[in-house]
């Protein structure tokens, strides 16, 4: 159970993303005029905050258990919840969103599985490539949605122009996250299949050096 002292400005914030997710999808689901253009506008605040919770906890030395439980979760929340919008929209091919939510759940149950074996499994910097490849596609289709729906015109003007870099970040965003997530079951076989890592020593076989990304809020992103 997290203490006062868990519960601290960095955590706060990352409580706060976990609220954005809430009326994020509570916005695109009332059927009103302008749900895209507030979407963006929250997903593009939800995004800051993961920079932010990060800078504060850094800058004033509070990374706490619980903000590297917190931060990850709450990037995984607003991710998942972006991406089942936008394939609801149609504007997301459902294999894409198969491969980067099977591999967020894959990658919860691997560290699950350490943790429950005395084991740890630190972040890889792909990580942050994969979550910074991810929020901005989805700022882009959210973007591209938005001018469609204040202009009127926006899929045939300027919201075409979006949809060249959109497609190239689909790619690489589908293309890290699912590098990344057999780095991480690689990481993690011996564990898996032989219940290595109970031992002393065995947290150090899953250890890499700690990567500090833009979210300082944990040791890095999952």
């Amino acid at each position: 159970m997290a203490t006062a002292k868990q519960w601290n400005l960095p955590n706060k914030i990352s409580l706060g993303r976990l609220c954005i997710c809430g009326l994020f999808v509570g916005d695109v689901s009332l059927p009103w005029a302008y749900s895209a253009t507030t979407a963006l506008l929250l997903f593009a605040v939800g995004s800051l905050t993961d920079w932010v919770d990060g800078w504060v906890a850094r800058r004033h030395n509070l990374v706490s258990d619980l903000g590297k439980l917190l931060d990850p979760l709450a990037d995984k929340i607003l991710i998942c919840a972006a991406f089942l919008v936008l394939l609801e929209r149609g504007v997301v091919p459902l294999w894409a969103v198969v491969v980067i939510m099977a591999r967020e759940f894959l990658v919860t149950g691997l560290r699950a599985l350490t943790a429950a074996r005395g084991a740890v499994l630190a972040a890889a910097s792909s990580g942050k490539w994969k979550t910074l490849a991810q929020m901005l596609y989805v700022l882009l289709m959210l973007t591209q949605m938005a001018l469609a729906e204040i202009g009127g015109g926006g899929k045939e003007g300027a919201g075409r122009l979006l949809e060249a870099p959109a497609t190239a970040l689909l790619w690489l965003a589908v293309g890290i996250t699912f590098a990344s997530g057999v780095l991480y079951f690689y990481r993690c076989r011996a564990l898996v299949f032989s219940g290595e890592g109970t031992e002393k020593g065995g947290e150090k076989d899953l250890e890499r050096q700690p990567y500090s990304s833009g979210s300082g809020n944990r040791m890095a992103r999952p």
